[in-house]
């Protein structure tokens, strides 16, 4: 396992493939912050920057700004009182922030990788009156949508971070199951 002074490897491929992963996790989640705020469209904004990043766009400023753009419409959602619309604002902006993941082996980076699909979780455990099945049942979902790069991406990192709250309990989960999962298959590899 790597420490806080170890530089990891990371392709601009392998980023796309997180971000890709990121914006899948996160997109579902737009329903719950539309739904309550549905004139701001700063999280959709992100995610679509997102994609377009995992798809072959450059990795910009603009796409960094979608991110704390997303992450203001978050701020301003839990202060009117839309929790689960937060949490889905912040999966967006996680979405958007996973392709500035850090090459550095630092647990928080994880967070970079498992934020958007741990803030959606949680965005669908708050519409469901704050049921924990429903969160656990959506990081089951995202487990099964992460590659064989996502996983390797997050196995060169430490383990997620303590804290952090419900969000951070569903980053562990989702952490944990990633790691000790049998390596996942590369679909573009036939057998011999």
């Amino acid at each position: 396992m790597a420490d806080d002074s170890t530089e990891i490897e990371l392709s601009r491929a392998e980023l796309r493939e997180i971000a890709g992963y990121a914006v899948a996790c996160a997109r579902p989640a737009l329903a719950v912050f539309e739904r309550e705020r549905p004139h701001d469209q700063r999280p959709r904004a992100a995610i679509d920057g997102a994609g377009a990043f995992a798809e072959g766009a450059e990795r910009t400023t603009t796409l960094r700004d979608s991110a704390w753009a997303a992450h203001r419409a978050a701020q301003e959602a839990r202060d009117a009182g839309q929790p689960a619309a937060s949490d889905a604002a912040r999966a967006a902006g996680h979405a958007a922030g996973a392709a500035f993941l850090h090459p550095l082996a630092k647990a928080t980076q994880v967070k970079h990788i498992l934020g958007s699909a741990a803030h959606a979780a949680r965005a669908f455990e708050l519409s469901a009156g704050d049921d924990p099945v429903v969160g656990v049942e959506y990081i089951a979902r995202t487990q099964r949508l992460a590659n064989h790069v996502v996983v390797d991406v997050l196995r060169r990192y430490p383990v997620a971070p303590g804290g952090g709250g419900r969000v951070g309990e569903l980053i562990r989960q989702l952490d944990a199951c990633l790691r000790c999962s049998p390596t996942i298959a590369d679909p573009t590899d036939t057998p011999a």
